[in-house]
């Protein structure tokens, strides 16, 4: 056990759990005021579900066992999971890694209810959120971060592209599809409530996509040091691209757009953030927020779905043009396997692998997003009654107001 790398990863696991009160703060912003609450509580319940079930059964499923497909009951209620020693071959202990990996599910459920906002009832939500980490977070984690299926086709994610965003985008834009627009959408340009709560969020995910990335070398090493390096210039680039995109088009700089094309930014990296080199990760940043932007703005219009928050626009297209370019741009010298490299150094294996396995992710979320959600939906509406929706969730749900000085109702 290495106790550098022991304070570092504890560090990161932190990291990673202030980005779900980070992301909180970014969608409650984005939302209208009379929804507020309910947006960050959609956020908020992850936390605890998300917790309990990795303790319980979560971790078990994901890194126990030897299944293609998902792991085993092994590590039941942390069974078996050391406070003092490594069974997988790395300088921190069992129990830091569970810890550690025990943020990202969190988040990833966390990132998906966006594109419902503003209309799914509360219950049904804390349901969905159960069976979707059930049947989609933790087969992919085990898929990919312990030796299964797409970790045996050759697929490499090093901290998330896969796993996190394209699962929470695609199965967001599901959930979207089937809970229909909002009363209002097709009359009303929403807007965001509180735009210095979008960048405070924004900022505290940026802050915790440090401990994200870099934690995933996990240990305090040069890799470590390389993926904290991809990340922020990553950032920095889709956050100055995107406000260029903006001047062109609309002739104004927004802190929203800012925001927005900064967390493109580092999803983009994600997959990638310890395996592209540094002058990779500029091009990353610069391109991502461009398509993001088309996909916000002219695909959620043309097609007509209503990703209320941008789930899919953001996560899920960023997550898979983020797998693509890890697919191109893989340097030799960073590779897990020195054969399995980026399409630019001259081997296609690795491309033609992450685009099987993106489709392959997209089609298990989408499915399964489906038919859980058809499940619920016999039991109970998913949907609240219109003029539920009208008042606002945050006193038809939770009956709380967050700006208790305003009395009127948003229009």
């Amino acid at each position: 056990m290495d106790a550098g790398s022991i304070a570092f990863m504890i560090i990161c696991a932190g990291l990673v759990f202030l980005m779900t009160p980070g992301l909180a703060f970014f969608y409650g912003g984005l939302g209208r005021r009379k929804n507020v609450i309910n947006t960050m509580m959609m956020c908020a319940i992850p936390i605890a579900v998300g917790s309990v079930m990795w303790m319980i059964f979560g971790y078990s499923l994901s890194f126990g066992g030897s299944g293609s497909l998902i792991g085993n009951f092994s590590h039941l209620f942390f069974n078996g999971v050391s406070d003092s020693a490594s069974t997988r071959g790395l300088a921190i202990p069992d129990a830091l890694f569970a810890a550690f990996q025990m943020m990202f599910p969190i988040i990833t459920v966390a990132i998906l209810t966006g594109a419902a906002a503003g209309r799914m009832r509360f219950t049904p939500l804390v349901i969905f959120v159960v069976l979707w980490l059930l049947v989609v977070y933790f087969p992919f984690a085990h898929m990919i971060w312990d030796e299964g299926l797409l970790a045996q086709w050759g697929t490499i994610d090093f901290a998330g592209g896969d796993v996190v965003h394209i699962t929470s985008g695609v199965s967001g834009l599901v959930l979207a599809i089937l809970l229909g627009k909002r009363r209002d959408y097709d009359r009303l340009e929403y807007r965001p409530h509180n735009i210095p709560f979008v960048f405070l969020g924004a900022g505290l995910l940026w802050f915790g996509w440090f401990g994200f990335n870099a934690g995933s070398a996990l240990a305090a090493d040069g890799l470590a040091v390389h993926a904290f390096v991809t990340t922020h210039i990553s950032a920095a680039a889709a956050m100055l691209s995107w406000l260029l995109v903006e001047k062109v088009l609309t002739g104004k700089f927004s802190l929203v757009g800012a925001s927005t094309g900064l967390v493109a930014g580092l999803v983009a990296i994600t997959p990638g953030a310890g395996f592209v080199s540094t002058w990779s990760s500029l091009l990353i940043g610069l391109c991502v927020s461009p398509i993001c932007y088309f996909a916000i703005s002219v695909l959620k219009s043309k097609f007509g779905y209503d990703d209320a928050l941008d789930a899919f626009g953001c996560h899920g297209i960023g997550g898979i043009f983020g797998g693509l370019v890890t697919g191109l741009f893989t340097t030799p010298e960073l590779a897990l396997n020195k054969h399995n490299i980026g399409l630019i150094y001259g081997n296609a294996h690795l491309f033609l692998v992450t685009i099987a396995a993106i489709i392959f992710t997209i089609v298990w979320s989408a499915v399964a997003t489906f038919i859980i959600v058809k499940i619920i939906s016999i039991f109970t509406s998913i949907r609240v009654e219109e003029r539920a929706e009208a008042i606002g969730l945050d006193d038809s749900e939770h009956e709380e107001t967050a700006y208790p000085t305003f009395m009127g109702l948003d229009s």
